[in-house]
């Protein structure tokens, strides 16, 4: 377990997530639980501690040691409270990695997300990733808008996987983007 931060930013650090970090567990059980989670992104079956830290060893986890990147936890420096999480994914069905956040309900409107998912950018794009993708849910006008705001362009319509709802699918290349 990395006690580094692997990203910060003015507000924030980045961590990656561990089933054996105190708090981490607790923590993905209260954002996976959240109404908006279940609404926007949708139920991953964590109602309990237990399957919150194999949620973080079958996801984040696995996906450092795979990938060498995932999803992250974010904190406020100013003190340490863990806001909400962002980070690339790969998903199989789309061609590039893909950016991931949401944040706690407490934590919205604060810009949280942009800074983060700036710096999270920024270190795909000194990895050599020129394209990321991101999916949302049609009806989440909030994070329709901080795409946007990121440089991220609406490309097309996608399913995940078959018995999925149709998302709305947006890319940002790094070419695109102002020096």
């Amino acid at each position: 377990m990395n006690l580094s931060p692997v990203l910060e930013t003015g507000r924030l650090r980045l961590y990656e997530l561990s089933e054996h970090a105190p708090g981490d567990a607790a923590f993905v059980l209260e954002l996976l639980n959240d109404p908006d989670f279940l609404r926007y992104i949708g139920d991953r079956g964590v109602h309990d501690l237990a399957q919150a830290a194999d949620y973080l060893r079958d996801g984040p986890v696995a996906s450092y040691r795979l990938n060498g990147f995932g999803l992250y936890r974010v904190e406020r420096r100013e003190d340490g409270a863990a806001v909400g999480l962002c980070g690339l994914i790969k998903r199989p069905p789309l061609a590039h990695v893909d950016l991931g956040y949401a944040l706690l309900p407490r934590f919205r409107g604060h810009g949280y997300v942009a800074e983060a998912a700036r710096a999270v950018l920024a270190s795909a794009q000194t990895r050599g990733m020129t394209t990321v993708l991101a999916v949302v849910d049609p009806d989440n006008a909030a994070s329709i808008r901080t795409l946007r705001g990121l440089g991220f362009e609406y490309r097309d319509r996608v399913r995940l996987a078959a018995d999925d709802i149709e998302l709305k699918l947006f890319a940002w290349q790094s070419d695109k983007q102002p020096q």
